[in-house]
């Protein structure tokens, strides 16, 4: 009999953000963020495995004490570089398949997360996304690559940006590597749901303030229903510039 495929999501966190410190701990009715985002993809049918893959620094030990009393499997390694740890985390727990988690996404949707996968299972590509070409809301990214697609970016990329944002030596190698991008049917890509700055954390806790004791895992479809009721909600954080992380390290790269 076949080996089961180890589907994992790998959540990648530290403490020491640089835009906004400790924002995987910020206050979400009465939880961490990191406590929703790993919630949420216990929802996820397809998911078989959720990992924690933080870093050996003593503060990231808090985050270790989550993953533990949420169930969940983790991995401490490289700090600066996210690559190696992803690559790190998979290989121990034997995971074939891997779904690419940041930290700073309180919004993550299980059933856009099963979709993807489906698709992926089905068709087989080296890395599959929907941030090629986006047209959903920035924090519902979704990126799903194989252990050996990772062993390779793992094996050959040589500059910093490709080894603290794990996959662009992937989607910038379209000779390399198989990859296909989905894209909504219509085009949510201005909308702003992921967490860098104050501004980020007010919008969230807005939301969730609103669904979430009504419903504990709510989807990009609550959300925009409520926006449709509420517009004055996305002005809130209206204005930053998307993938401002990447685009900080772009600027700052160097070959390593």
């Amino acid at each position: 009999m076949a080996n089961k495929n180890i589907i994992a999501a790998i959540i990648q966190a530290r403490i020491g953000s640089t835009r906004l410190p400790g924002k995987v701990l910020s206050d979400i009715e009465g939880k961490p963020l990191i406590w929703h985002i790993i919630e949420r993809l216990k929802k996820a049918k397809k998911i078989n495995k959720i990992i924690l893959a933080t870093t050996e620094r003593k503060e990231d030990k808090k985050l270790i004490s989550i993953a533990k009393g949420s169930a969940i499997d983790f991995y401490a390694g490289n700090e600066k570089d996210v690559l190696d740890r992803f690559y790190q985390a998979a290989k121990e727990n034997r995971v074939n398949v891997i779904v690419r988690i940041t930290s700073d996404d309180p919004f993550k949707d299980p059933k856009i997360i099963d979709k993807f996968l489906g698709y992926f299972l089905k068709n087989k590509p080296d890395y599959l996304s929907n941030t090629i070409k986006p047209t959903y809301p920035e924090g519902l990214d979704i990126e799903i690559f194989t252990l050996k697609t990772a062993e390779k970016a793992w094996r050959e990329a040589k500059k910093i940006s490709e080894r603290e944002h794990v996959t662009p030596y992937i989607w910038k190698n379209p000779q390399k590597f198989k990859i296909k991008n989905l894209t909504y049917k219509k085009d949510f890509s201005n909308l702003r749901w992921t967490i860098d700055y104050p501004e980020d954390l007010e919008f969230a806790r807005e939301i969730y303030k609103r669904i979430y004791s009504k419903k504990k895992i709510f989807l990009m479809g609550d959300i925009l229903k409520l926006l449709g009721k509420e517009p004055a909600l996305e002005k809130i954080n209206q204005g930053i510039k998307r993938n401002a992380g990447y685009l900080k390290s772009l600027r700052e790269d160097k070959k390593i």
